[in-house]
């Protein structure tokens, strides 16, 4: 080994709109921080949020993100804490939103578990799950 070290395991960053569709995917490494995700999605995909002017996510991101989608892109990223006195499971506001979005794509049995090899396979497939959703919201609507 030349001093690569090998990890197991990946995250899926997911940007949802408020009603739990897919707007961006990254699929990372199990060792990249949760802000680190946002703050490329943030970078690499600015035009897309013209249109973005909140955000809201878990406690996995650190304050530094929230400063950062306010001074460099006019995003107000709010943490949303859990109270402190909170005892058991409660629902959180508004993040329950993306934790649905999770919920409907790992219906999908290629997304169930980390089937590909290819991080670009795996942000595919969940763009392709994410399309067939909306296609089947479209059609019982119709």
């Amino acid at each position: 080994m030349t001093g690569e070290k090998k990890v197991k395991g990946r995250k899926r960053t997911l940007l949802v709109d408020t009603n739990g569709l897919v707007i961006r995917v990254l699929v990372h490494t199990a060792d990249i921080q949760d802000s680190e995700g946002a703050e490329w999605l943030l970078g690499e995909h600015r035009v897309a949020f013209m249109m973005v002017t909140k955000i809201w996510a878990d406690q996995g991101y650190k304050s530094w993100i929230v400063e950062e989608a306010r001074n460099l892109y006019g995003i107000d990223l709010e943490i949303v804490q859990k109270p402190a006195d909170q005892q058991g499971f409660v629902v959180h506001p508004r993040r329950w939103v993306v934790e649905r979005t999770f919920a409907w794509l790992c219906r999908n049995r290629r997304l169930s578990k980390d089937y590909e090899h290819y991080i670009e396979y795996s942000e595919s497939m969940i763009y392709i799950a994410s399309i067939h959703l909306m296609l089947k919201r479209l059609t019982n609507e119709a």
